[in-house]
């Protein structure tokens, strides 16, 4: 199978990790706090049943890219500017924690703006996601059986983009083929590196018929979803 070579934008989503702030006592909320990721949190099973995939995103991932062009927008929509930090500066902050990645922003006076206010209070949206790439050297791979059960994980030790954080309406459906191309990427180079460069046919068809198990949406878009515990 062809290797994933090209950069590929990534998509992850916490539960509970958006809210509105009054910037003080009197004044209205305007202000929108998240956490775009969470540090040392394992994500749900993005394989299948005969091959569990898991991600963790480490501290230290976030190092070096937060003076990025990055956007607030909402639900990825470009078209739905709510903020944006060029070079650590503008109507948008982001940081890191011992939590994990955070963002701020007054939201502003557009539509798209008081929509999300209004959603906030009202409890309707309570979803964050952020955009990213990783570098191929910026991920560690652990391959491991357990209960006779092929179990991957992926640690996210480097980002080399931050493109966007984006308060969410829902995720959709989980979709999770670029965590499943990337998985069948290192398990071929794991086979390769163990002398056997074809690889497990079966073992890699367990892994793509896993991204069957949830609808096709918006697949172009490659997003899938980390519940991500403790958010």
């Amino acid at each position: 199978m062809q290797a994933v070579t090209d950069p590929v934008i990534e998509r992850r989503f916490t539960c509970g990790a958006v809210e509105l702030r009054a910037a003080s006592s009197d004044s209205e909320a305007k202000l929108v706090r998240g956490y775009a990721a969470v540090f040392d949190s394992q994500s749900a099973n993005m394989g299948g049943d005969k091959v569990s995939f898991y991600e963790v995103i480490k501290p230290g991932a976030f190092d070096g890219v937060l003076g990025d062009d990055v956007r607030a927008l909402f639900n990825h929509d470009a078209n739905l500017i709510l903020a944006r930090s060029k070079g650590g500066k503008g109507t948008l902050k982001v940081g890191v924690d011992e939590r994990g990645l955070w963002y701020e922003f007054e939201a502003p006076d557009t539509q798209a703006g008081r929509d999300l206010i209004v959603s906030l209070k009202r409890g309707d949206v309570d979803q964050s996601s952020f955009a990213f790439i990783v570098p191929k050297d910026g991920q560690e791979w652990v391959e491991r059986t357990a209960d006779g059960k092929t179990v991957v994980t992926r640690t996210i030790k480097k980002v080399s983009r931050l493109l966007d954080v984006s308060p969410v309406t829902y995720p959709a459906y989980p979709d999770a083929t670029v965590a499943l191309r990337s998985l069948d990427e290192f398990r071929a180079e794991h086979k390769a590196a163990d002398g056997s460069a074809a690889g497990d046919a079966a073992a890699n068809s367990a892994v793509y018929d896993a991204a069957n198990d949830f609808p096709k949406v918006d697949r172009e878009r490659r997003l899938r979803v980390l519940k991500l515990t403790g958010s």
